[in-house]
């Protein structure tokens, strides 16, 4: 009796041992692919020369007011069309600080102030660079456009900035 009980137990302990060891078999992972982050339209913004009138250059501008849209910005973005920007608004004039983390696009960082003015750049910022890209004034607004732009524009500081929502 004590050798079947003995029988018994042993084989039950293998029978557990077996399938516990079955039961936690690597299952597949659920591999999780980030969707693209396409562009949305959500007004245009004009770019007057200093002393002019006229609108020199129009983007088509993605806005960025929430507390996430602008800690995300164009991150994670493979691309952007020369004629789009991204105008991020503030709700205070202060010094701005920027940086490329996560940003697989090189872009130049426009500061402008409260009277739409630019007031100060950030050009041909590298991607995933880390490093703070601030204003050298303070600004309400910034504005990222494709890197190279504000130059191959002649766009400079005094510049007036409108723009419009949808």
């Amino acid at each position: 009796m004590t050798t079947f009980k003995l029988k018994a137990g042993f084989f039950t302990a293998i029978f557990c041992i077996f399938f516990s060891l079955h039961s936690c078999k690597e299952q597949p992972k659920n591999i999780v692919e980030r969707a693209p982050i396409t562009f949305t339209k959500d007004g245009e913004l004009s770019i007057l020369k200093k002393g002019t009138e006229t609108a020199y250059i129009k983007f088509d501008i993605e806005i960025s007011e929430s507390e996430y849209e602008t800690q995300t910005g164009l991150m994670y973005r493979s691309s952007m069309e020369d004629t789009q920007g991204m105008l991020f608004i503030f709700e205070d004039v202060a010094m701005r600080s920027f940086y490329m983390k996560n940003t697989e696009i090189p872009l130049d960082i426009i500061f402008i102030d409260e009277n739409m003015h630019i007031v100060s750049f950030q050009k041909n910022a590298n991607p995933f660079d880390e490093a703070g890209l601030t204003s050298t004034v303070p600004a309400k607004y910034v504005f990222e456009i494709n890197a190279g732009i504000a130059d191959s524009l002649n766009l400079e500081v005094g510049d007036l900035v409108q723009f419009q929502r949808n």
